[in-house]
């Protein structure tokens, strides 16, 4: 799981990730146009994934069509299934500003902050 982590640590992958849950099985072009990022930076963004076996890659010649493993995203997804609803960001009645840090509620502790 420790490589999955790492390799879905950057706001690009996530976007491609999200990407590709939406359509599955896309083109590399069709991800480059969506993320909004060079070919090449996309292109880095997949081979990482790809190495931690979050993205399969096939290819359709003269294209490469990108999928996920879902089996490789599952531990995550299960780690988050097991986070207690009481460790979720505190929901305030009143909007705070948005320079502000949201409050974070663990049971049995004081709030903390993410600044």
């Amino acid at each position: 799981m420790k490589s999955t982590a790492k390799a879905m640590a950057h706001p690009a992958r996530v976007r491609i990730i999200a990407f590709l849950l939406s359509r599955p099985g896309c083109i590399g072009g069709d991800i480059v146009e969506e993320v909004g990022l060079a070919q090449s930076t996309v292109s880095k963004h997949l081979r990482i994934l790809k190495d931690a076996r979050i993205v399969m890659g096939t290819i359709d010649y003269p294209r490469v069509c990108y999928s996920l493993d879902p089996s490789a995203l599952a531990p995550i997804g299960a780690l988050i299934k097991a986070i207690p609803v009481g460790c979720m960001v505190k929901e305030a009645s009143a909007q705070k500003p948005a320079d502000e840090a949201p409050e974070f509620l663990v049971p049995g502790t004081e709030p903390m902050t993410t600044a």
